[in-house]
This record gives C-alpha cells, structure tokens and sequence, in this order.
C-alpha cells in the first residue's frame, strides 16, 4: 500500500462524518463550521447537511491528518492551511483562535467530469461556437485570463481550456496548492511549499516561476495568481513565452487587468505604476470572465480582448462574445446563450498564417480567409 492509499483511508476515517456528501457526487462544495455545523453546496446552491462530528477535537484531528498528506500543519502558531485530498479536492482549514467555533475546513470537491470545453457546452456554460474560438485562441498561443469570483468554476475553465494544448508540447504548472490535472502527457507539476517548523525552506510561487524559465516550458500555467508573482507571469507573457493561462479574482475584465496590476506592484521590484500597467496591457491577450448567476448556475459572460492602453492610460477591451439574459424558465432557472458580439478579433490573420485553417468549422464569421 502506497503513500497515498494510506492517507486515502486514514482521511476518510476522520472525515467520516461527512463521507456521504464527499461521495455524492451531486455535492460540489462541503463547508465544516467546527464539530456541529456542516453545509454542502449542490447545483450552485448552500444547504444545512444533516451530519456532524463528535467534538471539536475530531475536527481538528481530521485537519492535521489531512495537513499530514502534503506535509503541511496548523500547528507552531500557523492559524490556517492550503491542502488537498488524495483525490485532488482543494482544502482549506482555519483554527482557533481567529475561528471562534472551532476548526473550519473548507473543502471544494475535484471534479473529474467538468475538464474539457465538451462538456463545458454541454452543461451550458458556454456555446460550441465560443469553446472553438477558445480552443483556437490557445493554439495560437494567446495569452488568456479566466477572471471571476469564488466558486465561479475558474479551475474548471482552466482546465478545459489546457486540454486545447497540444500534446507535444511541453506544460510547466505552477500552484500554491496543486490541484489541476491536465490531460497532457509531457506536464511538470509545481507546488510552492510553506516554511518548516523552524521558519525555513519555504519554496514560493515566484521561487517556482525562477525555476520554470529555466525549464524550457512551451506554455506556463498559474493556478491563481494571489501575489507578486503577477510581475514574473506578466513579464514572462511578454518576453517570449506566451500562450501562458492562469486565473485570476475580479468581477470584469477591467477589473482583472487592474488586479494584475496591483498584484504586480506587490512584488520586491521597485516599479511604477504607468509601467506596471504598460506591461500588463501588453500582455494579456483575452480574458475569459466567469460569474455565478443568482439560480446557482456558472456562466460564462464574456470572452474579452485586451487592445492595449488609450490615450488616457486605461485599458481598452472589445466583447467578442457576450452572455445574452432571455428570462427564467418555470423553475426560475435563468435563461440565456453566449453571443458573438459581431466583433472580429484583432489576431484573426494568425488562422492561416500558423496553419490552422483546417480547425475552424464554426468560427469562419470571427476568422474570414486572408484575402
């Protein structure tokens, strides 16, 4: 029995309680709030589970069991943790003090089934028009965005989106916690570690990004970029490695360019504002926004191309696809597609220059032959 068929079992021991909503597969989300207060999320909605844990120290052994797995621990004064299941579910867990009610563990459930742009249609968050212009996107290595707030499926677009690369080339995965699974067979994984017991040996993202240029990556991808490292993917898109995905926090394209921005400011290096944003502008090529709408449902609402600053100094996007309301249905579902806004995107001429006429089928109108 391996490392993490032994985990595998002590973890669903200590998680016994809510074992049943871990394996229900109808459940996306499972919130512990201390030992009696647990919730689930299901269809984009939060429910009182009907469970609970003997105590608060059953909680809390069942944190460090799971801090145990990747090596980490909420104990030596740390008052949170980022972990993951065997799995691959994402974990995060608070302690007392700053959680008055005893350990909270926070758990977002892996979803095998959502990672391709497929099923992505099928489920109808977005159009097969709009996933082969994305899927085309990536083939010609624009840089892309997946913006949105919490629990908005950013890692799943993410992954989608990766299985658009093609198989020859070479992948480098950078994450706070790992947690994306891409189905390329030549991809080197990269998890930033927290310091040891004595304060010492933390390896961070930006440590990770260092490492990674010197990894002869054909494509980056960032999980979530929270911090400085904004500044080494921003420059990073701009000297010679693009095509590179990652997901960021902001509620509009605008608002994810300016959160790069700011991130980038973060960083040891000392930079102003107005080349901050000169470089971000310059470097990302689309943003892919995502938000859940009021009926429990992820959409995506724009795909949304960067043109760069205009006179002023702001950014200038242009809607290539927006998401169209057409009401509720009779359950209060509500209803609607993505549409192509009419807009023409300014790399349309790279199709035939890179060769791959041949992929588009429904995407002609955004892509018409050179003349």
């Amino acid at each position: 029995m391996n490392h993490k068929d032994v985990y595998e079992r002590s973890i669903r021991h200590f998680l016994g309680p809510v074992m049943p909503l871990l394996d229900d597969p109808g459940v996306s989300e499972i919130l512990i709030n201390g030992p009696s207060q647990v919730y689930c999320e299901r269809s984009g909605r939060l429910e009182r589970a009907e469970c609970a844990f003997a105590d608060a120290a059953t909680v809390m052994a069942a944190a460090r069991n799971i801090g145990d797995y990747v090596g980490r621990s909420v104990d030596h004064g740390e008052h949170s943790m980022d972990a993951r299941l065997p799995d691959g579910s994402r974990v995060h867990v608070i302690v007392p003090p700053s959680s008055r009610q005893g350990a909270c563990i926070s758990i977002r459930k892996f979803q095998k089934s959502s990672f391709d742009l497929g099923k992505l249609v099928a489920r109808g968050s977005l159009s097969e028009e709009a996933a082969e212009f994305l899927m085309l996107a990536v083939l010609l290595h624009r840089n892309t965005v997946i913006s949105g707030g919490t629990g908005t499926g950013k890692t799943s677009m993410l992954n989608a989106l990766s299985a658009a690369i093609p198989a020859h080339e070479r992948i480098v995965v950078i994450e706070d916690t790992s947690e994306l699974q891409l189905a390329q067979p030549h991809t080197v994984y990269l998890e930033a570690q927290p310091p040891d017991a004595h304060g010492r040996n933390a390896v961070s993202v930006r440590d990770l990004f260092v490492d990674s240029l010197r990894m002869r990556p054909d494509r980056i991808v960032v999980g979530e970029v929270r911090r400085g490292e904004a500044l080494d993917l921003v420059q990073s898109m701009i000297s010679g490695h693009s095509g590179a995905l990652s997901t960021v926090h902001a509620n509009t394209p605008r608002d994810a360019a300016i959160r790069l921005e700011t991130l980038s400011l973060m960083s040891d290096v000392s930079l102003p504002v107005h080349v901050a944003r000169m470089q971000v502008a310059s470097a990302i090529h689309l943003v892919v926004q995502l938000a859940r709408l009021p009926d429990g449902s992820r959409r995506l609402m724009t795909v949304s191309e960067c043109l760069g600053l205009d006179g002023d100094g702001h950014y200038r996007f242009q809607d290539i696809y927006r998401f169209a309301g057409a009401g509720r249905d009779s359950e209060g579902r509500i209803l609607g597609r993505l549409v192509h806004t009419g807009v023409i995107p300014s790399f349309a001429v790279e199709i035939d220059a890179l060769g791959y006429r041949a992929e588009v089928r429904l995407t002609n109108h955004l892509f018409p032959p050179a003349p």
